[in-house]
């Protein structure tokens, strides 16, 4: 029996997929420092799966899981993109080391697949939209370099030592169980817990910047869609294949807005060009921007004990950037 391994299966991602293969009668174990990663995300399913305490970054124990035909689904980062500018050495440790130290203890054990998490950040600014694989990559701050670096170890080893790999760059994910945690991070946890508060929401720029928001139900079926392909040593985008923008979401969340001062080296667009993955992995997204924010709005107790973010503390959390990048 394949056993399917989830690094970071506590976190956003990592818990719904936990979820989707045990639907399937999979057997999971989850390795997760829970750095970032809520216990709560997975105690549900507790009695359901192997857990594992551990550090990837580090050598350890956590090694022995990794066997013949097993399938490891590598989710492991930190991903904050904002604190990577004050904070470089940590991401390198997590996203990078990580990920070296995994595809180390996966050499010569004839495992079935690793599926990597990358992220469309390494675009940078891309010249051209919709975005394909074939841009060339342009990072703007450490957590896209470190994100692209554990690309590259990905698909070295894989072309190299033969592991089979594929890697999926993922494009504004969204959902459940996003994170609540104290750093200045993704969009929609910050609205989330603004409205929850009455506060206005924080709106970066003039908010006609647009994304391709991807909700996490369709990336976790990407996920698996890669895991059973005989596919290997590829990259795929994973996205919605539209934008939306971000005036358009709060308009969906429904409340009062205030606008701060936009980021540089951040883009004005992304847009993921999925021809790939539907051609070879017969994937397509199934969520609507409009479903995903009903869920969200739904569940928005979750975000209850988040963070509420006003323009003088994202001031602060965000002094470092301007500081460093012009």
């Amino acid at each position: 029996m394949i056993k399917y391994i989830v690094t970071g299966g506590a976190g956003f991602i990592g818990s719904h997929l936990i979820e989707k293969l045990l639907k399937k009668n999979k057997k999971v174990i989850v390795i997760d420092n829970l750095s970032t990663g809520r216990f709560e995300n997975i105690k549900k399913f507790k009695t359901q799966i192997k857990f594992i305490k551990a550090d990837i970054s580090k050598k350890g124990k956590w090694q022995k899981t990794i066997t013949k035909n097993c399938c490891i689904f590598h989710l492991a980062a930190v991903a904050d993109i904002v604190p990577s500018i004050k904070f470089p050495q940590k991401y390198f440790e997590a996203n990078v080391k990580g990920t070296l130290n995994l595809l180390e203890a996966c050499k010569d054990k004839k495992i079935k697949k690793i599926v990597y998490a990358a992220s469309s950040s390494c675009y940078g600014i891309p010249k051209k939209y919709p975005t394909s694989e074939n841009e060339l990559l342009s990072p703007q701050y450490p957590y896209a370099l470190t994100k692209k670096l554990g690309e590259d170890i990905v698909m070295h080893w894989s072309k190299i030592y033969k592991i089979p790999c594929v890697s999926l760059r993922l494009f504004n994910v969204y959902g459940t169980r996003s994170r609540t945690s104290g750093t200045y991070g993704a969009m929609f946890g910050v609205f989330l817990a603004q409205k929850l508060k009455n506060k206005p929401f924080t709106i970066v720029g003039n908010g006609n910047q647009k994304r391709d928001f991807t909700y996490v139900t369709d990336v976790v079926d990407a996920f698996v869609a890669a895991s059973k392909s005989k596919i290997k040593c590829e990259i795929f985008n994973v996205g919605s294949g539209k934008t939306v923008s971000v005036n358009k979401i709060v308009q969906l969340l429904g409340g009062k807005k205030i606008f701060i001062k936009k980021r540089p080296g951040e883009p004005n667009c992304t847009f993921a060009d999925i021809s790939k993955i539907k051609r070879l992995l017969k994937w397509k997204p199934k969520v609507s921007i409009k479903e995903g924010v009903n869920q969200l709005l739904l569940d928005i107790k979750y975000w209850k004990k988040a963070p509420v973010w006003t323009p003088k503390k994202i001031n602060n959390a965000t002094k470092t950037w301007f500081k460093y990048l012009k």
